[in-house]
């Protein structure tokens, strides 16, 4: 099965890569947003040269066809873009594919596309931006956790105080956007998010701390 880093942050373009891929992070995601079509395809071509550079698993968020030409491994999609995109060309490029859930019929579409991995959302309120979903909870987490039958990514509002109990609850990894990019120190927030989810870096099959 798929391994996932406990920590797993969310960041806008690669000048966000370089300044905090040196600091140890395993596993990001590339969300690039309303840039024109040559500035995402050399966004990740360059995010996959980072990333390779770092030993950090890299996800391409949206852009299918651009993260296949790239070579990337990975590529994220949300409920709309799962709709139109072509899955037999993202398995045949080899690429491992994540999807979005917010609610049980969003979760049921998502597993007929066999994902390797399934991201629950959000799983506290959100300051990034209005959601049409009321927040999900630790309960979910575990219920999601014992339906998908691989890693759980959950998202939004994941604070460093509630990061223990939404691994706790059974996500293999915690996805952050906000708490690191408005942060008016990244980088130390950075090492802060890797102290923090360090006790279940050493088992990311089953998402529980050591000792």
């Amino acid at each position: 099965m798929l391994t996932l880093d406990p920590f797993c942050p969310i960041l806008p373009d690669t000048d966000w890569l370089k300044r905090l891929l040196p600091l140890g992070l395993k596993l990001v995601q590339l969300r690039i947003k309303d840039e024109p079509p040559e500035t995402v395809r050399a966004e990740i071509e360059t995010s996959i040269q980072l990333c390779r550079a770092h030993d950090c698993q890299l996800v391409v968020n949206d852009y299918w066809r651009e993260a296949i030409e790239a070579g990337a491994d990975f590529v994220h999609l949300g409920q709309e873009d799962l709709a139109s995109a072509d899955l037999a060309s993202i398995r045949r490029a080899g690429m491992k594919l994540g999807i979005s859930t917010h609610s049980k019929s969003e979760l049921a579409t998502a597993l007929k596309a066999e994902p390797d991995y399934v991201a629950l959302g959000p799983i506290y309120e959100t300051k990034l931006k209005q959601m049409p979903w009321a927040p999900q909870g630790l309960a979910r987490v575990a219920e999601w956790r014992n339906k998908v039958g691989r890693p759980l990514v959950a998202i939004g509002g994941i604070t460093l105080e509630t990061v223990a109990s939404v691994l706790e609850a059974g996500a293999s990894s915690a996805a952050v956007i906000t708490d690191i990019v408005t942060n008016l120190n990244p980088e130390e927030r950075t090492r802060s998010w890797i102290a923090a989810t360090s006790p279940w870096r050493r088992d990311l099959s089953t998402a529980r701390p050591q000792g």
